[in-house]
């Protein structure tokens, strides 16, 4: 590993020290007093699991910095939207009234970002992996896996509220929108798209350099 690696792999672990400093911050927000706490546990489970999950393969299978960062900023809506609930958060309420839209679309940001995220750690490690021998497959592939994801999660909330009745509701979080679980997917896939066509070359670039590092 040369100098330059090295110098720049230790600048990186301190960016993210701060970075997973700031998730820890906000996490602790948001367990003081949520909205209530069912509903902050089932939106925060996510993020408590990813975690777990990069501590045990930090050393194994390091993530590039734009991942890690992107995976922190994820967990921050998480956050912040178990906090409040997603139809409650004060800036998805500001939105809708300056615009004059017909309900708090928070949660949209949150299934955008549920695509978006996602994408690039599926794409991450299908190509640090070698796993398709055709990269042409990688855009269909990721995305694939992103709405595979997205529809889980649904199913998911279905089957909460569908157990729980009104106690999970906030969970569900359709606000009376009949195509919500439909609208919410097609986030998820918007989201993997936009991240695909806007980063991937920055991603090639962290991924040739992680790499060499290592």
């Amino acid at each position: 590993m040369s100098q330059t690696s090295t110098t720049a792999r230790i600048g990186a672990s301190r960016e993210l020290t701060v970075v997973w400093l700031a998730v820890l911050a906000v996490f602790i927000w948001s367990a003081i007093r949520p909205h209530d706490y069912f509903t902050w546990a089932l939106e925060v489970f996510p993020a408590i699991i990813g975690a777990g999950v990069l501590a045990a393969t930090r050393h194994r299978f390091r993530l590039t910095t734009l991942v890690y960062v992107l995976i922190a900023a994820h967990m921050v809506i998480l956050m912040v939207g178990g906090h409040y609930t997603y139809a409650e958060v004060p800036f998805g309420n500001w939105v809708r009234d300056r615009f004059g839209l017909a309900r708090n679309d928070y949660d949209r940001l949150g299934h955008f970002a549920q695509g978006f995220v996602p994408a690039l750690i599926t794409r991450e490690v299908l190509l640090r992996l070698s796993v398709l021998k055709r990269p042409r497959w990688l855009f269909a592939l990721v995305t694939s896996v992103c709405l595979a994801i997205s529809a889980l999660y649904e199913l998911l909330e279905w089957t909460v509220s569908a157990l729980t009745g009104s106690a999970g509701d906030a969970f569900l979080g359709t606000q009376g929108d009949v195509f919500d679980t439909q609208k919410d997917m097609a986030m998820a896939l918007v989201g993997a798209a936009t991240a695909l066509i806007l980063l991937a070359r920055v991603h090639v670039r962290q991924i040739a350099s992680i790499e060499q590092s290592f």
